[in-house]
């Protein structure tokens, strides 16, 4: 996968961006530069979640967040988020990633479907997703019931037992879409307690097969929508609401991505593949825009939130690390993923594999002066320093903010199986020695070859370590570095 040429009309910060990444280059390592706050961290997120996320509906809350306050303006149905070319090994396909309102979904289903009107298509894909909310609450819904009638029976056992239903329990019910007041129970029936339950029960399952019937309708008609979608030559990802800000109503608009240049039968099997194929590294303190605007505030004001906040995207984003910190967990992983296939080596040879002994060759080296030993169990790992005449034993809070980075890509790239693949990296360089700043150009190469590299960095060493070819600039442009 080779990300050939990006553009982007008009994002946040980044206006009329038009970046090529030449295919033939070699390495394939561009660094991206600009002034501070001149849009890197920006493209590079934009690129990672239009790519990453966008055939996943686990991932649309990324989606989601990137888009807040990225609307259609005035007298547009249609806007233009970015435009993204790949080359796949044989040929470039292009990707168009836009937003459209009511009337261009419209416009395209009055032509494709030949029909006056398409009745209102975007209330369909509205309460589509309402209710394939409601159906994953089914078990919460269920449990509140079910609690609802032990507190009204709580109620009934007092010495002076309530000849009304509660008013607050009947909002309740009422919620759970069952009517009390049409059950017709009265409640100076010894049995009435049982006959709510029983009649509440059955209403409850009622309403929800009506829900379930009625997503089922929902989901032909949206299918339907996405098959003239189709004919345009372009897919439905998601949609999103904003209040207008003039009449202050609820509008809605999708994300939509034009394909060109690849048969329709084969977009989702290149979709999917794309997207385990293009990965985010940058510092966990970066403000990241795929996060809800409450946690992106919270990195100014309780950190604690912002890392949960993060925690719990990355859960969801295998393609994120986060790489100012040695994911210790993820180094002895390496080593137990190494030992396996040595393992699966001898039991079809009849001998041992190197892996192991290669991974530990690689992380010494890596070190310089430093061995990595790791402990019998598999449960930690130190560092023996040779410096001295005295061999010193580390961990690693003792290692230099460079050591942990240069060592925690190394086995991100490693363990993850990063290869041929387009690899985004935010401030690489922060934390490293101006030599390994410049060096980490070949060391990214040496390690995964046949990856595409595009590192967002304000080093000057870094670009030296390239022809001025590969360094590609955002505007405004960087000055010169003076010479005196």
């Amino acid at each position: 996968m080779h990300l050939q040429r990006v553009q982007v009309p008009d994002f946040r910060v980044l206006k009329d961006v038009n970046i090529t990444f030449e295919k033939d280059f070699n390495p394939r390592v561009f660094p991206l530069g600009s002034q501070n706050g001149g849009g890197k961290s920006t493209l590079l997120q934009l690129i990672f979640v239009l790519l990453h996320c966008s055939t996943n509906p686990d991932r649309y809350f990324a989606i989601k967040n990137l888009l807040n306050n990225f609307t259609l303006r005035e007298d547009e149905d249609k806007r233009v988020l970015a435009i993204i070319d790949i080359w796949d090994g044989e040929k470039t396909i292009n990707l168009e990633f836009f937003i459209g309102g009511d009337a261009y979904l419209q416009k395209i289903l009055n032509t494709e479907a030949n029909i006056d009107s398409y009745p209102e298509t975007f209330f369909i894909l509205q309460r589509a997703a309402d209710i394939q909310q409601r159906i994953s609450g089914f078990t919460r819904d269920e449990e509140e019931l079910k609690n609802i009638i032990e507190q009204f029976g709580y109620r009934q056992s007092e010495t002076t037992p309530s000849r009304k239903f509660p008013d607050d329990l009947k909002k309740r019910l009422l919620d759970l879409g069952i009517d009390f007041d049409s059950m017709e129970i009265e409640l100076s029936d010894p049995d009435s307690l049982s006959k709510i339950n029983r009649h509440s029960k059955t209403r409850l399952l009622n309403h929800q097969k009506k829900l379930q019937e009625e997503s089922q309708i929902l989901s032909d008609r949206i299918s339907k929508i996405i098959e003239y979608l189709k004919l345009e030559k372009t897919i439905y990802i998601n949609y999103h609401f904003y209040n207008k800000v003039v009449s202050n109503e609820l509008e809605i608009e999708v994300l939509l991505c034009r394909i060109s240049n690849l048969e329709t039968e084969k977009w989702q099997e290149f979709l999917n593949n794309l997207s385990n194929k293009i990965f985010l590294a940058a510092p966990s303190t970066q403000i990241f825009l795929f996060l809800s605007k409450a946690e992106r505030n919270s990195l100014f004001t309780n950190k604690n939130m912002y890392q949960v906040g993060l925690i719990r995207a990355n859960s969801f984003l295998s393609g994120l690390f986060t790489y100012d910190f040695l994911a210790t967990d993820i180094l002895i992983k390496a080593f137990k993923n190494a030992r396996d296939k040595d393992f699966k080596e001898a039991l079809k040879t009849g001998k041992y594999g190197n892996n192991y002994k290669k991974l530990l060759q690689d992380l010494d080296f890596l070190l310089h002066d430093k061995q990595v030993n790791l402990m019998d169990d598999f449960s930690g790992l130190t560092f023996k320093l040779d410096r001295f005449k005295d061999s010193i034993e580390l961990y690693p809070e003792d290692l230099s903010h460079g050591e942990l980075k240069r060592l925690s890509v190394y086995v991100w790239l490693k363990y993850q199986n990063i290869e041929d693949s387009i690899v985004l990296m935010d401030e690489v360089d922060l934390a490293l020695h101006p030599d390994w700043q410049y060096n980490i150009v070949s060391d990214l190469v040496e390690w995964v070859p046949n990856n595409q590299y595009i590192l967002a960095t304000h080093s000057y060493e870094l670009c030296q370590a390239l022809t001025p070819s590969h360094v590609k600039v955002l505007e405004p442009k960087l000055t010169e570095r003076r010479s005196d």
